[in-house]
């Protein structure tokens, strides 16, 4: 098994089938959890956006890219996340401003579902960006630090800190000043008790994918000496 910083996985030698894989679990859980916060449900007395239930497997996923591949290449899924949610936000827009068919009566409810408010779609964002960025820090320093034992520690302890800058930057960009602070304190440790709580009961899987890939890419990655500026386009 080969072990070294992130940026030794040069782009030009190509990206195996797992890479792409876990990339586009990745994506596919950001998206599908921005489209789906927008319900609200009930679970045991706990009010949660629906997307509760799919956006804490994109951190699961992040776990995997940031442990086996380096941080590098998971700031590269990372931003490659963010222009694909942008795409998606900005095609779902395109659509809503289109004149609707004459007999087609769905497009109340179009906007009701799909349509984003500049304060909310930009609160969405940032809290991406910064949580997803804290997550896969904590996760590689960790790694560093602990020389790759207790992946149970760095995964969860790495969890805690990005769902509660995801949580807490979404909710305060999106609605302070609109609910009370004592509702949104609530929200905020609600959201971030279910997140964290989802990652430890998926530790036992993230343990069996993390295994699997070190053993079939060869690769255990430490970021000694990687750059951990997520604006950095080098290793």
């Amino acid at each position: 098994m080969r072990s070294g910083s992130s940026s030794d996985l040069d782009v030009a030698r190509g990206y195996s089938i797992w890479f792409v894989l876990v990339t586009a679990g990745f994506i596919t859980c950001l998206i599908a959890a921005n489209i789906t916060g927008v319900k609200l449900v009930e679970i045991r007395g706990w009010i949660v956006p629906a997307g509760v239930v799919v956006f804490p497997i994109g951190y699961i996923f992040g776990d995997v890219l940031t442990e086996v591949y380096g941080y590098c290449q998971a700031r590269r899924v990372i931003w490659l996340g963010f222009f694909c949610n942008l795409l998606t936000v900005i095609a779902i827009w395109i659509g809503q401003i289109l004149p609707p068919a004459p007999f087609w009566d769905g497009q109340a409810a179009y906007e009701r579902i799909l349509g984003y408010t500049p304060r909310l779609l930009m609160a969405s964002f940032l809290a991406y960006l910064f949580g997803e960025f804290t997550n896969a820090y904590v996760l590689a320093r960790l790694k560093i630090i602990t020389r790759g034992r207790w992946l149970w520690m760095r995964t969860i302890g790495s969890t805690l800190v990005g769902q509660a800058v995801d949580s807490g930057l979404f909710l305060t960009l999106a609605f302070a000043g609109a609910i009370p602070f004592q509702a949104l304190l609530r929200a905020f440790l609600t959201q971030w008790l279910v997140k964290s709580l989802y990652e430890a009961i998926a530790t036992p899987a993230t343990y069996a994918i993390v295994a699997f890939l070190k053993r079939v890419e060869g690769l255990d990655v430490y970021d000694d000496q990687a750059r951990f500026n997520p604006l950095s386009l080098r290793g």
